[in-house]
């Protein structure tokens, strides 16, 4: 049996994930309900995340500190080798690697972004569970959630909630 991958993600009504220049700004000052949005419980399920560079440095960035010390963080990259105290930089092809990663013992995984991953990985159906919380904003352009030119993917809806101005629906791949 293979890890399941999560896409656990927010996006604009207009279906970006972030503003051309990736300016979350947007994302930070929506007004939410006491709680976490269900957050937590994701974050306990998974033992990994994945993201990309730009991705990466957005978190490092803006982030005071880094958010995911207790789980094994890889970022796909095309600069940056090795690794640092919190990450490992994977410079391999993302599809093959994920494959990979998905074959080893372990929890879910948690495939924070950017753009270019889901890309791949929607070409691919990689994507095992789709948790995607739509904010009340309508952004015009920017970073899309999803890509052109992906194959049908069908989906089974586990469930949807409200929290403050956010909705989140959440289904898994049939």
């Amino acid at each position: 049996m293979s890890r399941e991958i999560i896409l656990y993600i927010a996006t604009s009504l207009d279906g970006f994930i972030a503003k051309e220049d990736d300016d979350l700004q947007w994302l930070m000052e929506t007004e939410a309900e006491e709680g976490d949005n269900g957050y937590n419980e994701m974050y306990q399920s998974i033992d990994t995340t994945i993201m990309g560079k730009r991705t990466y440095d957005w978190v490092v960035e803006n982030i005071e500190t880094f958010p995911y010390m207790d789980k094994k963080n890889y970022v796909f990259s095309k600069t940056e080798i090795g690794s640092n105290e919190y990450v490992e930089f994977v410079n391999e092809d993302v599809v093959e690697f994920t494959r990979k990663l998905k074959a080893q013992d372990g929890s879910k995984i948690w495939m924070i972004g950017g753009g270019l991953i889901l890309d791949a990985f929607m070409k691919e159906n990689l994507i095992d569970e789709y948790i995607i919380t739509v904010t009340p904003h309508i952004l015009g352009s920017g970073i899309p959630l999803f890509k052109e030119k992906n194959p049908q993917i069908d989906l089974q809806l586990v469930s949807t909630r409200r929290t403050g101005q956010f909705v989140e629906m959440h289904y898994k791949v049939k």
